[in-house]
């Protein structure tokens, strides 16, 4: 299939050198399309025209199979501290070339916890994706008021937006991981209110 997403995600991995070593070893039956290091070496690890074993099980705007409609890419990053500048400068000189060479929209570049919410946390709240949306990379809730925050409206945003609702409190921790890092507790106003945000521009 044509890739439609950019799928990110994190090594979970201490080094950038055993990431590299599990990412091209035939027995671990995973890999992605790219590995970006902290220092900001890119490699290519799969032809973006083939289809590579990064996302694993989930569904994005209804749609299954992603390994087969995205392009992955790894960053080097435990998973508990902030993302390297070096590595965050490369990522926004990939991501450009990559969008264009397949037309890919910023409402497609997504995190491995969107479209798995369930089993996968990365690339997590130390990600900026913020960062990302300010260089056209990505979507973010813009700060218009004056939206409607019945709470009611949650799984219908949310799944507007590409959610599998099946398990509403994964996809909550996937949405804020992503769009509200610093938020606890249940579901609030605020959600609701990004979720509505978003909807109007994330889709495909």
């Amino acid at each position: 299939m044509r890739p439609i997403l950019i799928v990110l995600h994190y090594t979970a991995m201490e080094t950038s050198e055993a990431a590299l070593d599990r990412l091209i070893d035939p027995k671990a039956e995973v890999s992605a399309h790219y590995l970006i290091c902290e220092d900001g070496i890119v490699y290519q690890m799969v032809d973006e025209t083939m289809r590579a074993w990064h996302a694993g099980a989930g569904s994005w705007q209804g749609m299954g199979d992603i390994n087969s409609r995205s392009i992955g890419i790894e960053l080097c990053n435990r998973g508990d501290h902030p993302f390297a500048e070096s590595q965050m400068a490369a990522l926004c000189s990939l991501l450009p070339e990559i969008m264009t060479r397949w037309s890919i929209l910023p409402s497609g570049v997504i995190a491995h916890s969107d479209v798995a919410p369930t089993r996968k946390i990365d690339p997590g709240p130390k990600f900026d994706w913020q960062r990302l949306a300010i260089q056209g990379l990505t979507v973010w809730p813009d700060e218009e008021s004056g939206y409607d925050t019945d709470l009611q409206c949650w799984t219908q945003h949310a799944a507007a937006i590409g959610y599998d609702m099946a398990e509403p409190d994964a996809v909550l921790a996937a949405f804020r991981a992503r769009f509200r890092p610093w938020a606890k507790g249940p579901l609030d106003d605020e959600d609701v209110r990004r979720s509505e945000r978003l909807n109007k521009s994330c889709m495909i």
